[in-house]
């Protein structure tokens, strides 16, 4: 992984916010970054997914999609 890999740069932004002890972070600033970092994570585990051997079905990527919309269970 480089150092522009998107989970590295948001786990390295979010520890940024915590760096200096005398100092309370912005809990907004801190919210923003938690939530970039698990968009992070997400896009990498469906990257993996789209790019898996054997290929997922349209009727799998269409349920998967429906789960970012809040349509499946």
């Amino acid at each position: 992984m480089s150092s522009s890999d998107p989970v590295l740069v948001a786990r390295n932004r979010l520890a940024g916010l915590f760096a200096n002890p005398s100092r309370t972070p912005d809990p907004e600033a801190v919210a923003a970054a938690r939530r970039n970092l698990t968009a992070a994570h997400v896009r990498r585990a469906i990257c993996k997914a789209l790019t898996a051997d054997p290929p997922l079905t349209s009727k799998q990527r269409a349920e998967l999609a429906e789960l970012l919309y809040g349509g499946a269970e």
